[in-house]
């Protein structure tokens, strides 16, 4: 199957005052076959360290990879190209996210332009910490210059606490549990964040990623941005869901 590739891209531009920072490994959008190959491969094993009889069906690319609403990103080392990470960004320009095959978002979700974070799995070890985090960072740069208002992620226990220390809130009750049929009917904690706030929340709540997600420029991280994609929906946007502050530390986040 042909992937489908934008046209064109956009470099991601550094603030003049921003320092630089180089690490060792890459994350770039999936564009062939080969990359995609890699992306599944990751997908599958970090899968299979904690829900082994669901990874069994994330052995090949799903028919969703191929999608135009769809950007694999794939994490490599800059040294000898293993993958080390990867996660899918669905965004519902054209479709209803998969979210929605198992749940009705509430009103102050409809009519929004959102992006969904999903099948994220990373390496094992220190590296592996270091990889889902930049993970992170791609998907909110690439929601941010898309003109996402929401990102929208599905996290099983325990995974669902690295979305509230990045200031997720729930989109149902507090810390309810649905089951997702995209994710084998797994129970998941459906959570949601406002894009155009994050900085914003962020700073005030003195998050200790601040620093590597919005004031530190990383060329390693790529994702680059579709020429035609609609950066609104003509709705206006409505204000965050309040958020609690946090005080979680970088190994607690990126601890799998």
């Amino acid at each position: 199957m042909e992937m489908r590739t934008p046209a064109m891209f956009s470099a991601t531009p550094s603030r003049p005052e921003m320092p630089t920072e180089r690490l060792p490994f890459t994350i770039r959008r999936v564009e062939n076959e080969d990359s995609l190959k890699k992306a599944v491969a990751i997908r599958h094993a970090a899968y299979a360290r904690h829900v082994p009889e669901f990874a069994r069906s994330l052995a090949l690319p799903e028919a969703c990879d191929y999608e135009e609403d769809t950007v694999v990103l794939l994490a490599e080392s800059r040294l000898d190209g293993t993958p080390l990470g990867t996660a899918r960004i669905r965004t519902n320009i054209h479709h209803p996210l998969h979210i929605e095959e198992s749940v009705v978002l509430p009103e102050w979700l409809q009519g929004r332009s959102l992006g969904e974070v999903e099948r994220l799995g990373v390496g094992e070890g220190r590296i592996g910490h270091m990889v889902k985090v930049a993970l992170v960072k791609a998907f909110f740069e690439y929601f941010e210059k898309t003109g996402i208002e929401y990102a929208v992620i599905a996290g099983r226990a325990p995974v669902d606490r690295h979305y509230e220390q990045l200031l997720f809130t729930d989109v149902f009750g507090d810390k309810e549990m649905v089951p997702l049929r995209h994710a084998g009917n797994m129970p998941h904690r459906v959570m949601a964040f406002e894009i155009a706030s994050g900085e914003a929340r962020w700073s005030a709540a003195r998050h200790p990623l601040l620093k590597f997600f919005r004031h530190t420029h990383h060329p390693d991280i790529h994702v680059g941005v579709a020429s035609g994609v609609n950066p609104g929906r003509g709705v206006q946007a409505t204000p965050a869901v309040p958020q609690a502050p946090i005080s979680a530390s970088l190994g607690q986040l990126a601890a799998a």
